[in-house]
């Protein structure tokens, strides 16, 4: 593996780990300089490089590289899917336990079960399965979360309202 060019993404303001969505875009132009761009979704930061071959390459290394480019993109397409489910069950996970922490008392033990039956289950498929597997996971953790996340709702506008009047809100 060749190292073309380096540089740096700054300025992307401080987020929860797994939040910050870069979007990288590769080009090449006609006359075969590669040209990478970056950007973070939220903010907006943007980088942006131009990449001339200084390591001589060959009009010949430069296809190859594209036609390996282009037969590995299924996969790289699999590897990018699998890492987005992975970092949101991560997210799905870390936030479900942290509101456990707060407010479990909120649950019968019987629910509490159920959540922490989902929360095993979603982090042995987050380790052992494929991007779908993981998005269902997922999808049944926030799903079985509903009724708990309504409950914290709940109580949070309960002690915002306390002792206050219709005048004072």
């Amino acid at each position: 593996c060749r190292s073309l060019a380096r540089f740096e993404l700054r300025g992307i303001p401080p987020m929860v780990a797994g939040a910050a969505r870069i979007r990288v875009t590769f080009t090449v132009d006609a006359d075969g300089l590669l040209s990478v761009n970056a950007k973070e979704q939220v903010s907006g930061v943007e980088a942006r490089i131009d990449v001339k071959p200084s390591y001589g390459l060959s009009d010949d290394e430069i296809a190859r590289m594209l036609q390996d480019s282009f037969s590995t993109a299924q996969q790289d397409m699999q590897a990018r899917a699998l890492a987005e489910a992975q970092v949101d069950a991560d997210r799905m996970i870390l936030a479900t336990q942290s509101a456990l922490a707060a407010d479990a008392d909120l649950l019968s033990p019987n629910e509490r079960a159920q959540i922490d039956s989902l929360i095993v289950g979603l982090a042995d498929t987050r380790a052992h399965g494929d991007a779908a597997a993981i998005e269902a996971a997922t999808q049944a953790l926030a799903k079985g979360t509903e009724a708990f996340a309504a409950q914290r709702m709940n109580r949070g506008i309960k002690q915002a309202l306390a002792g206050k009047n219709i005048e004072a809100i």
